[in-house]
């Protein structure tokens, strides 16, 4: 049993309308990096490398390719072994931040080949706990939206059956409190409500606006400060009495670690690119499970799915459609707007071939 070929193609789609992840910062295209291990049993193991408005991709190309000597001739149910091999490589050029985020790729592709060679989902590769888990939905909520912008796509996207969102908020705390109060008002008080201050705040007003908006009944309070005062976010966790969420922004599962010492979190959710891949993502839920901390996932819903289906103590599924453009399959839910675990093989989600050839670059 052995890898053959280690093989890539670089995507890019468009967003139509861009999304305004901030005032000076829309994102407008959605590039990656597709991986593909070819095995000589015919399975295929699939992964990515996702960039915004395809900043960089052609470097992520070339760092994902370079990385061939390593995985082919390789048995791939010693994946523990070319994981090894791959963090060993990249000591020179520093386990995180760009090569941390090419790895990544390639171990979710590793992944999904052990799972399919031995007729597994990931999560029962690993051991399910779940077969569905409650989802949020994290896309159409952007700080540069309107009022009555939000309230509609909130109106729509009920009606497809979602029953949890996420809110961008601005910082500026009366806009915040009209921004949650507008989305109450639409979604009613059974369904979740979760914030996102995408590290826009300080200390003091962060507790000041987590204060004012208790009386919405949160379900979390995400992100408020720049991503490495892990100090100052404990400070504010330990003031609310809505949960603190964060740990998007951290690399590998030691990045987790740190912020569980530091009580900097309530809730961690790792980002399975800044992780380094699964490996690295499993490694940080298991940290958290001994601080007695929940774990979320930050995007990557397709792939992390399975990963979440398998950790106890996980308790929301972020879905952000991003990556949705490649894909063949979406995420379904249930008649409590529940998402339904997938059972395929692999990560039960692959790339569409059509989709491929239409947004191929060369």
């Amino acid at each position: 049993m052995k890898i053959t070929k280690l093989r890539t193609q670089v995507v890019e789609f468009p967003y139509n309308p861009p999304m305004g992840l901030s005032a000076n910062n829309f994102l407008r295209t959605g590039s990656c990096v597709l991986v593909f291990l070819e095995s000589d049993q015919g399975a295929v193991g699939e992964g990515l490398v996702y960039a915004f408005n395809g900043d960089r991709i052609k470097l992520y190309h070339d760092l994902v390719a370079s990385f061939a000597s390593l995985l082919t001739g390789k048995d791939p149910t010693q994946s523990g072994a070319i994981f090894a091999a791959l963090w060993g490589n990249i000591r020179t050029l520093g386990q995180s931040g760009f090569a941390v985020n090419a790895i990544a790729g390639l171990d979710m592709a590793l992944w999904d080949l052990r799972a399919k060679l031995a007729g597994l989902n990931v999560a029962n590769l690993i051991g399910a706990c779940r077969t569905t888990m409650p989802v949020y939905h994290s896309g159409d909520y952007w700080s540069t939206l309107t009022l009555d912008e939000i309230q509609n796509n909130a109106a729509a996207q009920m009606k497809q059956g979602f029953r949890a969102f996420k809110l961008r908020l601005t910082g500026q705390n009366a806009d915040d409190i009209a921004r949650v109060k507008a989305m109450r008002a639409v979604i009613g008080p059974k369904n979740a409500l979760l914030v996102d201050l995408n590290q826009r705040s300080t200390v003091t007003n962060a507790i000041r606006l987590g204060r004012a908006l208790e009386e919405f009944d949160l379900t979390w309070f995400e992100e408020p400060l720049p991503w490495h005062d892990h100090a100052g976010e404990a400070e504010i966790a330990a003031a609310l009495d809505t949960p603190v969420a964060s740990g998007e922004s951290v690399y590998t599962s030691r990045g987790i670690l740190e912020m569980l010492k530091a009580r900097a979190c309530d809730i961690v959710m790792p980002d399975l690119q800044h992780m380094g891949g699964p490996t690295e993502f499993l490694k940080a839920a298991h940290y958290a499970q001994a601080f007695n901390t929940p774990v979320s996932n930050h995007c990557f819903t397709e792939m992390s799915m399975s990963l979440l289906a398998a950790i106890p103590h996980a308790n929301w599924v972020e879905h952000m459609p991003w990556l949705e453009p490649v894909y063949r399959e979406r995420i379904e839910l249930n008649k409590d707007g529940h998402a339904v675990m997938p059972t395929a093989p692999g990560w039960g989600f692959s790339f569409d071939p059509a989709a491929i050839s239409k947004y191929a670059v060369t």
